[in-house]
């Protein structure tokens, strides 16, 4: 029997209702919203804005620290580090500590001192070199529109990001397993028995929370960068010039919260499903196309998807059950969202002389009857 290859392209809605804009009454003066499953810019405003941002430099500061330094590296505080003063965890000068033990210190209490003690480390005694590395970081990670003059995030002319470069910089942070960790948790206790708290108030608050940064000044105001998963689907927001703590607080969760609801989990692809059906010849029931396994997977509410089979018209006999075939791939736009083979449902033989005969004689009496009429 001659195999022809049927190509079908349909397309398969998102059942959940579209969910609306921003929420309202979001009162940061600049703000950005993405979604890890596809990528997109789900709210934003001012998102391209260069604002001073306050200690959400210190993911950079321990990003590069780590590029370039061991956890177990002791640091040997100098003055500069010591007396940095605002948001410290009151370090000494000449006092011997890890580089984990700072790291933790600026990511979780946001301490400038020992920011700065990073800096002057792993800048090998040098902070301009080290702030230069950062500088280098931010471009190698596609942040156009940040610069760095220090590395605790202090007010300084011409230290700025945006709102869209926080996000991509809080992504690439949370990639490391250490910033992971350390960007989530609400306290610990590091050299000298020192006790410190986070600064973000989210940990605890949304139970999706990932990970994140706070930072204040009198120049960026109260600002914020987190994320937030559910689901397979990771939500990264910032919010940047809040007028208060609590305002930036309720704005970033505001975000997040929405950004979580835009997907939904759908059955990309359905194995309870026949996707398509195959001729086997000799007076048989066609052979139902199955796909081997259900494969969930996140996608934007109110937003149609592309499902493409691509199947046989017909096969040859016999076919064993579970037997690859053809394969469907479906697509949220020119996305790939999922991929699986198509199997026969069951087993056919092969009939045998007998069975085709009778068959061949069937065919030529049903012909010869509509040839006479």
């Amino acid at each position: 029997m001659r195999r022809a290859l049927l190509a079908v392209a349909t397309a398969v809605a998102v059942l959940a209702p579209a969910a609306g804009g921003a929420p309202a009454g979001i009162q940061a003066q600049a703000y950005l919203v993405r979604g890890s499953v596809d990528g997109d810019v789900l709210a934003a405003r001012a998102p391209d804005e260069r604002r001073p941002i306050a200690s959400l430099t210190k993911l950079m500061t321990v990003l590069v620290a780590l590029d370039r330094s061991k956890l177990d590296d002791v640091v040997v505080v100098t003055p500069a580090a010591a007396g940095i003063g605002e948001s410290t965890i009151f370090l000494r000068p000449g006092e011997r500590i890890t580089v984990r033990d700072l790291a933790i210190g600026a990511l979780v209490p946001s301490a400038n001192d020992a920011a700065m003690a990073l800096g002057v480390h792993a800048g090998g005694g040098s902070v301009t070199r080290f702030v230069a590395l950062m500088n280098a970081k931010a471009r190698a990670l596609g942040l156009r529109h940040t610069s760095f003059r220090n590395p605790h995030g202090l007010d300084q002319p011409g230290h700025y990001s945006t709102a869209r470069d926080v996000v991509a910089l809080l992504a690439a942070a949370l990639r490391v397993p250490f910033i992971r960790e350390w960007s989530g948790r609400k306290s610990a206790t590091i050299a000298g028995g020192r006790f410190v708290e986070s600064t973000d108030d989210l940990i605890g608050r949304l139970p999706q929370f990932v990970g994140g940064k706070t930072g204040h000044t009198g120049g960026a105001g109260w600002a914020q960068v987190a994320a937030a998963q559910e689901g397979g689907v990771r939500i990264t927001a910032s919010v940047l010039g809040s007028r208060t703590e609590e305002q930036r607080n309720r704005d970033l969760e505001a975000l997040l919260r929405f950004g979580l609801a835009q997907y939904r989990p759908i059955r990309a692809v359905d194995a309870s499903r026949t996707y398509a059906f195959a001729r086997v010849g000799y007076g048989l029931q066609d052979l139902p196309l199955v796909a081997r396994a259900t494969i969930v997977r996140a996608a934007r509410v109110g937003r149609s998807l592309l499902e493409r089979v691509v199947a046989p018209t017909a096969v040859a006999l016999p076919v064993r059950a579970g037997q690859a075939l053809g394969e469907v791939r479906v697509y949220d736009g020119s996305r790939l969202v999922a991929v699986s083979s198509l199997v026969a449902a069951r087993a056919v033989a092969e009939p045998g002389s007998s069975g085709k005969i009778a068959w061949y004689a069937r065919r030529t009496v049903h012909h010869l009857v509509g040839f006479v009429s």
